[in-house]
C-alpha cells in the first residue's frame, strides 16, 4: 500500500461508523485526539530508535505514518498538500530552508 492509498483510505473512513472503524473511532475524538495519539506512536518510534531495535522501530514507523495521515485528516490537511510543500522544497538547501522561516 502507497502512502496515497493509505491516506484516501483513511479519508474514506471519515464518515464511517466509529464501531466498526478504528480510523473513524480516533477521526470522532478530533484533532486534538488525534494529533495526541501521533505523539505518542513518535516517541513510540523514537525509544525503539534508541534501543537499536529494527523490527519494533519499524512496526512504529507504520503506526507514525498512519497516524500522521489521521491526524492530516481530523484537521483537513491533505496528504496532497504536504506532497505539495515536499515539492516546492525540492533542491533548496535544508539550511537555507530552515533559514528562510
Amino acid at each position: 500500500m502507497t502512502l496515497n492509498e493509505l491516506a484516501d483510505l483513511i479519508a474514506s473512513r471519515k464518515d464511517a461508523d466509529p464501531e466498526t472503524s478504528w480510523t473513524a473511532k480516533l477521526l470522532s475524538k478530533g484533532p486534538e485526539k488525534c494529533a495526541e495519539k501521533f505523539g505518542e506512536e513518535a516517541i513510540e518510534a523514537v525509544i525503539e530508535a534508541v534501543k537499536g531495535d529494527n523490527i519494533g522501530l519499524t512496526a512504529e514507523a507504520a503506526d507514525v505514518l498512519y497516524h500522521l495521515l489521521v491526524m492530516l485528516t481530523a484537521r483537513g490537511v491533505s496528504f496532497d498538500t504536504v506532497m505539495a510543500e515536499l515539492a516546492r522544497r525540492q533542491g533548496v538547501s535544508g539550511i537555507a530552508e530552515k533559514a528562510s522561516r
